[in-house]
């Protein structure tokens, strides 16, 4: 997937802007609160996702103006497509100049991989962002997940709800059996999903952590479920049944301490993504740099995942990523990527001088200045 142009208009602080990327590395460079983030928030709603800032629509809007308008012209599946978005404050949507009726429908049509700042939180917020970050990716490979993960979400709801209750209403206790009976069968799903993907993502992430490193570290990251004992592992080696099988029997045998809490103790919600840098936890030991280096690794691999599953490779936005990394690991991800187009911003020009060849763009009070200046190999 290639963008060829992207045209804004009255989009957050950008009144009008209009830029021609280059395939590969695209750097825009600016000072703070010029318009750098917005411009990589309107290219991450054309994958057809949510901001990455959790951002209602109606603030997309440029403050005086009645309509937000995004168009982007790129190729994508061996073809020269278009996409326009608009948002007034209602949001509309266009692919090829067809009118899409939704935002589910219109998903999947360029595929993309975001970092932003908030991603920090990954090792410094508790197990929900990690499953969140399994999640997310996963939506995006197999839509049919984000079903199950609803269902799931329904019937744990429903048990908890009876455990709170069933206090007070005894004939409720005999409701339980159902609800783990789903809950087993869901959460058997969900739990072989997420390991088999996570195994597949520490293969792609600890290869690109070994580059960006230099092989100076050990990277891992393993899918740990709270229906296994401690002393057992999760791979892919275990079928759904046998998840769902071990998740049953965890149920059965918290059922007194789940009734006394009023809440699930175990299952999928509760699960985590552990990744340590030579055996040694990233969220407990790892410096700023190497927890940075870490969620860029996976993000990574995510987009090696993604392309696989696309045919063609996806697009990538960093936002603010360079700062706390040494100079090696910034010519890594300048330079050593792939084949994605890549979008990159920072502040200080001296982060980017190792790039090799690639497009800079300059952003002032949401502007681009200049055409933006080509870094060509030699």
């Amino acid at each position: 997937m290639i963008f060829r142009k992207i045209c804004l208009k009255d989009f957050r602080n950008i009144e009008e802007l209009e830029i021609f990327p280059g395939e590969k590395v695209n750097i825009i460079c600016g000072e703070n609160a010029q318009g750098k983030t917005n411009l990589m928030e309107a290219l991450w709603l054309f994958t057809g996702a949510k901001s990455f800032r959790q951002t209602k629509d109606s603030e997309f809007i440029r403050f005086g103006a009645e309509k937000a308008n995004l168009t982007a012209e790129f190729y994508s599946e061996n073809r020269e497509q278009t996409a326009e978005i608009s948002f007034s404050p209602q949001k509309s949507l266009k692919k090829n100049g067809i009118d899409i009726k939704s935002s589910a429908e219109y998903a999947g049509t360029i595929g993309g991989v975001v970092f932003s700042p908030s991603h920090m939180n990954l090792f410094r917020d508790g197990p929900k962002e990690r499953r969140r970050l399994i999640d997310t990716s996963l939506c995006q490979l197999y839509p049919k997940y984000l079903s199950v993960l609803a269902d799931y979400k329904k019937v744990l709801d429903q048990r908890n709800t009876v455990l709170k209750d069933a206090r007070y209403h005894s004939g409720l206790i005999d409701m339980i059996d159902i609800y783990d009976e789903q809950l087993a069968r869901l959460g058997g799903t969900i739990i072989r999903t997420r390991v088999n993907y996570c195994e597949s993502l520490n293969k792609k992430a600890s290869e690109i952590y070994k580059g960006m490193s230099g092989a100076r570290e050990e990277f891992f990251a393993e899918y740990i479920t709270t229906v296994l004992s401690e002393n057992e592992h999760a791979d892919s080696s275990m079928s759904t049944a046998d998840f769902a099988q071990k998740f049953y029997d965890s149920l059965r045998a918290s059922r007194n301490y789940d009734f006394e809490h009023g809440s699930t103790s175990v299952g999928p919600h509760r699960d985590d993504l552990e990744v340590t840098l030579d055996k040694m936890p990233v969220r407990s030991f790892g410096s700023q740099g190497q927890q940075r280096s870490c969620i860029l690794s996976l993000k990574l691999g995510e987009a090696k995942m993604l392309g696989e599953a696309m045919g063609e490779p996806p697009l990538i936005l960093l936002d603010d990523v360079m700062s706390e990394l040494d100079s090696l690991r910034r010519e890594y991800i300048l330079n050593s990527i792939g084949e994605s187009q890549i979008f990159l911003t920072c502040c200080d020009k001296e982060l980017f001088s190792g790039l090799e060849e690639g497009k800079v763009f300059i952003m002032e009070k949401g502007r681009l200045l200049g055409g933006g200046a080509v870094c060509e190999a030699d």
